[in-house]
């Protein structure tokens, strides 16, 4: 098994089919977007597929260490709204083509008038170490 974070962006990647911001979705839409992502996550849990996800809010700030007894710096906003990520989803799957199969099923998430958004999401595995026993 291999884990993979699939990203959610407000904006910054292509541009999706229903290209509608989610601030002038109705109550309903925002609803029905929530239920289909809660929904794939609990199929997902039964398959042993699913690690963790969480929708994010799009404030936020860079930081960085400065040097010893210095405060972080800060600088936010975010300069590119292609750092704005909406969101994300952690699974655990038996391949990369399952990963991208799951990302493929979950940019078809509801948006305005119930269709689906076809956004694009990132796929990104986890960094893992290589093996080092040798036969």
């Amino acid at each position: 098994m291999a884990k993979y974070l699939l990203l959610k962006h407000y904006r910054g990647a292509p541009t999706p089919v229903n290209d509608v911001p989610m601030d002038q979705w109705t109550p309903e839409e925002i609803s029905a977007h929530i239920q289909y992502m809660n929904d794939f996550a609990a199929r997902l849990e039964k398959t042993g597929e699913y690690v963790d996800g969480q929708a994010l809010a799009p404030e936020g700030a860079w930081v960085r260490y400065d040097g010893e007894g210095r405060p972080p710096v800060t600088d936010g906003p975010f300069a590119e709204t292609k750092d704005l990520i909406a969101g994300w989803m952690i699974i655990d799957v038996d391949s990369y083509d399952r990963a991208v199969e799951l990302a493929g099923e979950l940019s078809a998430a509801p948006g305005a008038g119930g269709k689906p958004i076809h956004e694009w999401l990132e796929v990104r595995p986890f960094l893992t170490a290589h093996p080092t026993i040798t036969e």
